[in-house]
């Protein structure tokens, strides 16, 4: 009897912890404004990251500024509902009312509680996927967009490979744990960044409270990031956390024009994803400046040029008009270390010798954008203009001037 009674109660005990596993999102206390302080106090040349994976990303140019670990392959948790989001964005009508199924009213999570039979907007529930991050909210949308949620995640995957991202695949529109649903911070960043670029999106997650209408009663919602409306230039994205996510965290920051998304996943606690965050985010703005990289080399080949240029012999060439032009960056803007903005260079190889004609366009040398020792770009040096071979009169005239001369 009492080997039954102790089996019982250690069930009881298990099921009641895995549940608040489940359902406690946000249960753990977020850091208060002394303590953000600290952390932004003791950011220093490098940022001190405990969670297992993070990555800092420029919008402008699509460059990682600071990783760890940013393209292991991992669970996001309610991260996804980005993906989500901009999906269903792109494939409904914001105002078509959704009435609310059992299997949504069912999921289990963190919840919006809607029931069954419910009345609700698409943008409502938008809301309250974004907010809140209601699991039940996730599942209403999928059935409204798609007629059912393995249809809808079709319509994610689809957009994860249009968006060529190579390390994510989805299964739910929500993120509860499945071995089959993952993706990277790296690739979590540019489904932010994509998401981002929609207005619609972008006002829901920089959204702090917002009041919906469930069958015609108003209910106000409270952004679970608990960065918005407390960090200089947060604009949002989202919260999430499973057992095999952690703590997770994507935030997206401007300041001035600089405009960063930063991704922290499988921290141990809230209050950890949110140091982390604050630790990356305040060594980006401490460190880095964006600059114009196109100005810069453009400056320095136009000096090179003018030293240089002559140098290439252009044999049998009725006039040496050689005008030399680049390629285009990759990135015209770029984040630089604010310590290496004067240890920008370029190296340049070119052909020393050409037979005329010379067609325009002709590749004749590249460039090497170089920083601190990192090559940052590489660009095609090419001819403006055609130069043309000379032709027997061209011979005679140059006969001629030598024999009176």
């Amino acid at each position: 009897m009492w080997k039954k009674f102790i089996y019982s109660m250690l069930v009881i005990s298990i099921i009641f912890v895995n549940f608040k596993i489940v359902i406690a999102d946000d249960e753990d206390e977020s850091l208060n404004q002394e303590e953000i302080l600290e952390v932004i106090n003791q950011v220093e040349d490098e940022p001190k990251i405990n969670s297992k994976i993070a990555v800092a990303y420029d919008r402008t140019s699509g460059k990682v500024i600071w990783g760890k670990d940013e393209n292991k392959k991992t669970a996001m948790a309610s991260t996804t509902k980005i993906m989500t989001a901009i999906v269903a964005i792109e494939n409904s009508n914001l105002n078509d009312v959704v009435e609310i199924s059992q299997k949504a009213a069912g999921t289990g999570g963190s919840s919006l509680k809607i029931k069954k039979n419910d009345k609700i907007t698409m943008s409502d529930l938008l809301y309250g996927l974004m907010l809140v991050s209601g699991n039940d909210a996730a599942v209403a949308i999928a059935e409204h967009v798609a007629g059912s949620v393995p249809e809808f995640v079709n319509l994610m995957n689809e957009k994860a490979k249009s968006l060529g991202l190579q390390t994510t695949h989805f299964v739910t529109p929500h993120g509860l744990d499945d071995p089959e649903h993952y993706t990277t911070a790296y690739e979590l960043a540019k489904i932010a960044d994509y998401a981002l670029k929609n207005d619609t999106f972008s006002k829901i997650v920089g959204t702090k409270c917002y009041t919906i209408t469930i069958n015609g009663y108003p209910k106000t919602l409270t952004n679970t990031n608990e960065l918005l409306g407390v960090l200089n230039g947060v604009k949002g994205v989202k919260t999430g956390f499973t057992n095999n996510a952690g703590r997770c965290l994507v935030t997206c920051v401007n300041r001035n024009g600089f405009e960063i998304i930063t991704v922290v996943l499988q921290a141990d606690t809230k209050k950890m994803r949110t140091a982390d965050s604050i630790s990356l985010i305040e060594y980006v703005y401490k460190n880095y400046e964006p600059i114009n990289l196109k100005k810069v080399v453009d400056e320095k080949f136009y000096n090179w040029c003018n030293i240089n240029k002559n140098s290439i012999e252009i044999n049998k060439c009725k006039r040496n008009n050689l005008e030399l032009y680049i390629s285009n960056l990759k990135n015209e803007v770029i984040p630089i270390k604010k310590i290496d903005l004067d240890n920008i260079e370029i190296d340049i190889s070119h052909v020393q010798y050409l037979d005329a004609p010379v067609q325009e366009n002709t590749i004749i040398g590249t460039v090497k954008v170089i920083c601190n020792g990192e090559v940052l770009d590489v660009l095609e040096i090419k001819n403006k203009y055609q130069v043309e071979k000379r032709n027997i009169t061209d011979y005679l005239q140059i006969f001629a001037i030598r024999l009176f001369s």
